[in-house]
């Protein structure tokens, strides 16, 4: 039996780190003993406009090219002759058009304006802002190459300023839930908050369990079961959101969708600068600053370096009196990007990269009913901070018509809080409850692709292994003790395939799966638990999509596609009598049937719509109980049903109008016995955090001021319908119903710009989230108000 276990044990650390290991034995052979420079062809491209060039150097090399700014499709190109592999074949064509090539794979590459250079930025590039529908479009969150009107699905691809100069990037993942009513996330702050897709939200508090969205920077996998990084997006070039489940590409932690953020990568092109600085003032709060800078290094022809730094400080707008502080929710962050990319190893693209970003907060930012405006009692300090690092290195090549590409990660982020927990032995005297949360995550994936154009498909192996260990600690303000330790070890690996192939002239198919094999065990520290010891859990899951895409006009696409999704079960633990016992929870398993319709690819008129269905079982979520104990269950099934839809109007080409709705219903069925009381089982609770309605309309007119300068004028104005905290009677507590809207102005010329933003413009009192403090929360008395009206002025520039 021993020797089986050993056994046992030792297959499960070989399939562990095998993965991680071959791209590091392989990678020196590989250097070494396919050193030849990528595979040359014979091309023959007559000079003329570069759109032409681009298509012809495509098709001859078998490659898809897409260049979707106008502009730039009608500069003077050189063409192409000679026999040149195909990189170098680009760079011979981009020459003196202020063009440059974004290789995403080896075969899929994306030609934009340089960086700082070329001609005056285009009308609507100035700001955060969606991207025409249209083939165009690559969704290159897909795998494939699939462009977006040939995507079986709903994807949103939002694309920031080119060279990321928007003023909202420094505020992170809030500038993209601003966006569309279809993202959501909770507030508690900046490198605090769960983020969610569409409405499929499990809760709305953090613990060991795996997030619903999926985060990615590039093909980097960012977060397991961590609260949202919150990376700053300076200097990323767009971000793609696929919405619902993406089981077969991404596995488990994608029920919701993911959000995939693309930076902006390292060019050989030329050297390349930019900054920007901002400056803020928030009314009854503190003074705000941000700061970053971007430097592009061409090291030499095949290689180059590219390095973000930034910093800033979010005043506070919370005061203290009892403490004798004001703006208390004063926070900082300051971190760094950085990639050093081969073009050509050995015939390899490959980029070395690391990410390191910190928060610190000096108390949290909800407050308590029936106190003064903006005003919170209490004694005790309630800090946070977190601390997230990640490396990475990813590997691309081309063999024939097959490309390659492997994505190796680890990351570790480091979090600590501090809650007032004063009250909570019936006392009036102070204590703080305290909790230190430690993840870390090491990713693999490698994966081929191939067959561009109708008929592309990719097929890969991923493996994933998570540590989450989570500290309490309980005393006064000057001395505490650890309470309680708990550490969830969780492996993943899995194998997954799709394609898509035509049906007809205008109809293609698209099918995959994926069969994923998990293995969790839980450790307990501080506290003894029954039958934890020893205790490990293991699924094996299969999980599929299959889709339609139906073009019957050029300007129009519509779609049907089922897809699934699913979470291993976890273990967790319940409190019965004076015991604390293990649970192991049911896996979740997620099904959705969506339709939609996209067109006009480029007309005055652009509509999304798709509707969409949602049977999720076997919901786990991670809560919080009377006294503050975090604990994790099946909280039973949701159905959700629901319509997501935005319209675009361009009456003039310097005026467009968008407006944006998401309307859902979601209801939790076979409710757990758990978390709700039996008298109260009869009662239908939506699912938590998702507002039943959004809707956000915008406009935004721009205007060319003499021959180098554009003046523009944006204004939202959002609302976020009714939700609840979470379910059952204890969190039961009503959030949303709020209604905000920001203005912006701006002047680009030359390189140079210059803002002026208002954030909430209207100084609108909301509550956006019922939690801040897992002591009494169930009181039903904490909100969060939206941040008062804030001006900011900010400036960049581009060399």
């Amino acid at each position: 039996m021993a020797m089986e276990y050993l056994s046992r044990r030792s297959r499960v650390l070989c399939l562990s780190i095998a993965p991680f290991i071959a791209p590091f034995i392989a990678l020196p052979a590989l250097v070494a003993g396919g050193s030849a420079p990528a595979r040359a062809e014979t091309f023959r491209v007559a000079p003329g406009p570069l759109g032409e060039v681009i298509t012809q150097i495509g098709r001859q090399a078998g490659a898809t090219i897409v260049l979707a700014d106008p502009q730039v499709a009608g500069r003077r190109s050189p063409g192409v002759s000679g026999m040149l592999p195909l990189r170098a074949a680009l760079r011979q064509a981009l020459r003196g058009t202020g063009a440059e090539a974004v290789f995403i794979t080896p075969s899929v590459i994306r030609i934009r304006a340089e960086t700082g250079k070329g001609e005056p930025r285009q009308a609507g590039r100035t700001a955060l802002v969606p991207a025409p529908v249209g083939a165009d479009i690559l969704v290159t969150a897909s795998k494939q190459g699939l462009a977006l009107d040939t995507y079986p699905g709903s994807a949103k691809v939002i694309r920031l300023d080119e060279g990321g100069f928007a003023s909202q990037t420094g505020e992170g993942s809030a500038a993209i839930t601003r966006l569309s009513p279809t993202l959501g996330a909770t507030n508690l702050g900046r490198g605090r908050n769960k983020l969610f897709i569409r409405g499929i939200a499990d809760s709305s508090f953090s613990g060991p369990t795996q997030t619903t969205t999926g985060q990615y920077l590039g093909d980097v996998r960012l977060t397991y079961n961590a609260p949202d990084p919150d990376l700053n997006l300076y200097d990323m070039e767009r971000i793609e959101v696929l919405a619902g489940p993406q089981g077969t590409l991404y596995g488990p932690s994608s029920l919701g969708g993911i959000l995939r953020l693309e930076p902006n990568r390292p060019s050989v092109q030329a050297l390349s600068l930019s900054a920007s600085t901002g400056l803020g003032f928030t009314r009854h709060g503190g003074a705000s600053f941000e700061g970053a800078v971007m430097a592009n290094v061409p090291v030499d022809a095949d290689k180059a370096l590219r390095v973000v730094l930034f910093g800033g400080r979010a005043g506070g707008y919370i005061d203290a009196p009892q403490q004798g502080r004001r703006n208390v929710n004063a926070t900082v962050n300051y971190g760094q990007r950085t990639t050093l990319r081969f073009e050509d190893l050995g015939g390899w693209t490959i980029d070395l990269g690391t990410v390191f970003q910190n928060f610190r907060s000096g108390d949290g930012q909800y407050l308590l009913r029936g106190e003064p405006a903006l005003t919170r009692s209490g004694t005790v300090p309630q800090p946070y901070e977190n601390n997230y690092r990640l490396a990475f290195v990813t590997a691309t090549r081309r063999f024939g018509a097959v490309d390659l590409t492997s994505v190796t990660s680890a990351v570790r982020q480091d979090l600590s809080t501090v809650f007032d927990a004063t009250g909570y032995d019936g006392s009036d005297n102070a204590y703080r409850l305290g909790e230190d949360q430690t993840v870390t995550l090491i990713s693999q994936e490698m994966r081929i692709s191939g067959g561009r154009g109708a008929a592309p498909w990719v097929a890969g192996f991923a493996l994933a292994r998570s540590t989450n260990r989570r500290d309490l600690s309980i005393g006064t303000p000057t001395d505490w003790t650890d309470s309680a330790g708990l550490q969830d070890d969780q492996l993943e690996t899995a194998v997954f395939a799709q394609a898509s192939s035509p049906l007809l002239a205008n109809l293609t198919a698209t099918a995959g799966l994926r069969l994923t094999t998990s293995h969790s065990k839980r450790r307990a520290f501080h506290i003894d638990v029954e039958g934890l010891e020893g205790r490990t859990g293991n699924t094996r899951r299969l999980s599929g999509t299959l889709g339609l895409v139906w073009k019957p006009i050029p300007q129009a696409s519509l779609f049907a596609d089922f897809r699934q999704g699913y979470r291993p079960g976890g273990l967790g633990f319940a409190v019965s009598g004076n015991t604390v016992q293990t649970r192991q929870y049911a896996p979740d398993d997620l099904r959705m049937i969506e339709w939609g319709l996209r067109w006009g690819a480029s007309g005055p008129v652009q509509l999304q719509a798709t509707m969409f269905l949602v049977d999720w079982r076997n919901i786990q979520a991670d809560l919080v109980g009377p006294y503050a104990i975090p604990y994790t269950t099946n909280i039973g099934r949701g159905v959700i049903h629901g319509l997501d839809t935005e319209i675009v109007v361009r009456p003039l080409a310097s005026l467009t109008f968008k407006a944006s709705g998401f309307f859902n219903r979601s209801r939790l069925r076979d409710a757990s016995v758990t978390v709700f009381d039996e008298a109260e089982g009869g009662t239908a609770y939506a699912l938590p955090n998702v507002p039943r309605r959004g809707a956000r309309l915008s406009s935004a007119w721009e205007q060319a001021v003499g021959r180098d300068a554009r003046f523009r004028l944006d204004a939202a104005l959002r609302y976020v319908g009714p939700s609840r905290l979470g379910v059952g009677s204890y969190l039961d507590i009503p959030q949303g119903d709020y209604l905000v809207c920001d203005f912006s102005a701006g002047v680009e010329r030359r390189g140079l710009g210059l803002s002026l933003d208002v954030y909430n413009l209207l100084d609108s009192r909301g509550n956006t989230f019922s939690y801040g403090n897992p002591v009494g929360v169930g009181q039903g008395n904490q909100w969060t108000p939206l941040r008062p009206r804030t001006v900011k002025i900010t400036a960049r520039a581009a060399f």
